[in-house]
């Protein structure tokens, strides 16, 4: 059991990568406190980490919210005694489209979501952080900050933002022990965010271009960013701290 006891929270995690994150680190031994917008799905997650043995409790908030983001972290210490992983998992994206295109609302809401997120947990999470010791943020990024496709010029920045972040972080806040990693998934067709991306819906010709950008030959999956995830909170990576992680089968090589 690789983070066996360790408390650790996964935002957007009632689907897709969050979802993924979540289950892993409980079949790891972890404390997973699973947060969502969307109860439902975040409850149905919890349900079934419980029944495969699994430790998990559902809390919504929304993380673009200060008040939400600090009672998210709060119940994992009353529940827990403590927080030792905040993964930063929960986004979203404007529809692949030009850049002028995209409105005001839009952007707006990409950096709530994707980078707002990231201020409000560093916030409220370090305190929690120094006061035992030390902790762990794990951001998901992107492959969109490193090597950024047309039509996503606002998410491809709002990601951007979370890598040099994340970086500037791991520096900051090294004396605190305190440890800052991301992780950059590329396309995954099957999450809720695909035709977003792809600029409608995920047809053949639209997996086939996604497709024939990334060397190894497949998409990632939740799985792929859950198993980076895993080592990224376990003390195997106790001296890691800094780094953006690819999960991208050479897509950025």
């Amino acid at each position: 059991m690789r983070v066996q006891d360790k408390s650790i929270i996964v935002t957007g995690a009632g689907s897709g990568i969050g979802e993924g994150i979540a289950r892993r680190l409980a079949a790891e031994g972890a404390r997973v406190i699973v947060n969502d917008i969307q109860a439902q799905a975040g409850q149905k997650v919890v349900q079934e980490i419980l029944a495969a043995g699994g430790q998990a409790r559902f809390f919504a908030a929304d993380v673009t919210r200060s008040d939400d983001m600090q009672a998210l972290i709060q119940a994992a210490v009353a529940r827990h005694g403590r927080l030792d992983v905040m993964v930063n998992n929960a986004g979203w994206t404007h529809r692949n489209r030009p850049a002028l295109e995209v409105s005001e609302e839009e952007f707006d809401r990409c950096y709530a979501v994707n980078v707002k997120s990231i201020y409000l947990a560093t916030l409220h999470a370090v305190p929690v952080f120094r006061a035992h010791g030390g902790g762990s943020f794990i951001n998901i990024a992107s492959t969109a900050g490193v090597r950024p496709r047309p039509g996503l010029s606002w998410y491809n920045g709002s990601k951007g933002a979370v890598i040099i972040t994340s970086k500037s972080l791991a520096a900051e806040l090294g004396p605190d022990n305190i440890r800052v990693n991301c992780i950059n998934p590329v396309f995954n067709p099957d999450t809720g965010l695909s035709a977003e991306f792809a600029g409608g819906p995920v047809d053949e010709e639209r997996r086939a271009k996604f497709l024939a950008t990334i060397p190894l030959g497949r998409f990632s999956s939740a799985l792929d960013v859950a198993n980076a995830a895993l080592y990224l909170a376990s003390d195997e990576a106790a001296f890691i701290s800094g780094v953006c992680l690819e999960v991208d089968g050479a897509r950025c090589a």
